[in-house]
């Protein structure tokens, strides 16, 4: 079976003309359809296979060993136990793993959580960059200020604001949990500050804003600024040519967005694009069940189309989404960014001009391309749908994670996985009376596929764990060493053909909390 893996690939690979190129950062564009989404030919402005660098025979190895496999899986994994009495309240949260797994190179998805220090529960969040990692980036290290600022009393932006005033230093707003690799917009931090700092001015001078928002408010609140914010930097006057020039690949690029509060009584998930929430429950039996906290945007979502469509004039309704793409190139419907699909035509050609003549648009992954019949902008915004879940004891974990992690399987296998790491148990259900029927070659092909589903857990880490099999499952649903090694082998010109970057975060739920509060 895996013979015909490697197969494909390599008469894929063949196929390309060897040419070097740069890497191209699109994987959710597609402007001329969705198998030519790879790099732009200078003459026409379309994405053609024919422009990237793409490996030969010699350079495909699948034989990787376990200690391999295990390195390249565990090298971004990341485990935190949180305190169960933050000196304010007891927390929902026991801990949380998380890792991510690269395609593109480099890694488009971003990842975030942290604690609110000066208004209560934890924060997480997932990222999925597209047109590069550059909007992913920004969005993962600002977001969660921005809920957090506006979730706090008005008494405790003031002293904010005094600090600022005096030049003291300002209280701390969130503790982050960051993995050792992730790094922050270092030459933007003033420019971000400042922009925050006029976010909660302007709550100070709500009238309304006395004791902050609540979850709900803040999280679609600092979506909605945030974003306002992205474009706006990209039109403004900046101090230095750097800042000028990552706030407009910052705006030009985009990215969809999960985030996550979970306080004392319940979780407030806030989802703009393709990422997913989802809480695994155990039931009465000890088997899982998978409860959606959030609604995938793209075109399968018919709702979504609805929307879309009913902002424009009937003359576009079979234009504005075609190809299951937005104007036939985005694959999100709502995202961060993205303001070529914001914009007026005018605005971006002024501000893509507004830059200096020797900078090179290709290197901050611009491109001059207009859309097809892009007509009435905007038709892209970040709005989020957000989903609010009482907690309860039979709640045991959040699964956050990218459509790079979906497209491998679906939610309910996901929680099955994580309940099972988790408990240890691995459940099968009574054989059936028609199983009960079954030849004797049929009868051996079940009872491989239950041994498989009953192996032992390789990975500490529940995110890793996912990983593992969101790659590595076999043909009877247990774990393929050899397909597994094959995933992870491939070179970074062909590993985004066959996958996407994948991001996972398993909140683990405090249940005696909720528990204690039922009873």
């Amino acid at each position: 079976m895996y013979g015909r893996v490697y197969s494909r690939i390599l008469h894929r690979a063949s196929s390309y003309r060897l040419k070097v190129a740069y890497n191209c950062p699109f994987s959710s564009w597609s402007p001329s359809g969705p198998d030519q989404r790879f790099c732009t030919g200078e003459e026409s402005g379309i994405w053609t296979r024919s422009c990237c660098q793409f490996s030969t025979h010699q350079d495909l190895d699948f034989h990787q060993n376990q200690v391999q496999i295990n390195s390249i899986l565990r090298s971004n994994e990341q485990t935190v136990n949180v305190p169960e009495f933050d000196g304010r309240a007891l927390s929902s949260v026991r801990k949380f793993d998380s890792n991510q797994l690269p395609a593109n190179t480099p890694n488009e998805d971003r990842r975030s959580a942290a604690t609110c220090l000066q208004s209560k529960g934890m924060l997480f969040g997932v990222f999925d960059g597209h047109g590069g990692w550059a909007c992913a980036q920004a969005v993962s290290e600002r977001l969660l200020y921005y809920v957090a600022v506006a979730m706090m009393p008005k008494q405790t932006l003031e002293e904010l604001e005094k600090c600022m005033e005096h030049g003291r230093p300002i209280l701390p707003i969130l503790q982050w949990y960051k993995h050792h690799a992730d790094f922050n917009y270092r030459e933007s931090a003033s420019l971000y500050t400042n922009h925050l700092r006029v976010f909660w001015q302007e709550l100070l001078d709500n009238e309304e804003h006395d004791e902050g928002m609540s979850p709900q408010e803040a999280l679609s609140c600092a979506f909605k600024r945030l974003d306002a914010d992205i474009s706006l930097e990209a039109q403004v006057p900046l101090s230095s040519d750097l800042m000028k020039s990552t706030a407009i690949q910052v705006a030009f690029a985009g990215c969809t967005a999960c985030v996550a509060h979970v306080g004392t009584d319940g979780i407030h998930v806030a989802n703009a694009g393709d990422c997913r929430a989802v809480l695994g429950v155990q039931n009465g039996d000890g088997s899982w069940s998978a409860v959606p906290l959030s609604k995938d945007h793209n075109s399968q979502n018919h709702a979504e189309l609805e929307r879309i469509r009913a902002q424009h004039p009937p003359s576009e309704r079979d234009t504005v989404v075609t190809d299951d793409r937005l104007l036939g190139v985005l694959m999100p419907l709502r995202a961060f960014g993205n303001v070529r699909f914001k914009w007026s035509l005018e605005l971006q050609q002024s501000i893509l001009a507004s830059l200096e003549s020797g900078v090179d648009l290709d290197s901050l992954n611009l491109y001059q391309y207009t859309p097809p019949n892009y007509l009435t902008p905007p038709y892209l915004e970040v709005t989020p749908e957000i989903t609010y879940h009482k907690l309860r004891p039979q709640d045991r974990f959040l699964i956050l994670g990218t459509d790079g992690l979906w497209d491998e399987f679906a939610s309910e296998e996901a929680v099955r996985l994580v309940g099972e790491h988790l408990s240890g148990i691995h459940l099968q259900a009574p054989v059936s009376p028609s199983e009960r029927k079954l030849k004797l070659g049929q009868m051996h092909e079940l009872l491989l596929k239950r041994r498989a589903r009953a192996s032992p857990a390789l990975d500490t880490n529940a995110a890793t764990h996912l990983i593992r099999y969101a790659l590595g499952t076999g043909e009877y649903g247990g774990l393929s060493q050899e397909r597994l090694a094959s995933m992870l082998a491939l070179p970074e010109d062909l590993a985004r053909m066959y996958r996407d970057d994948i991001t996972v975060t398993v909140v683990y739920l405090n249940y005696d909390l909720a528990r204690s509060r039922h009873s």
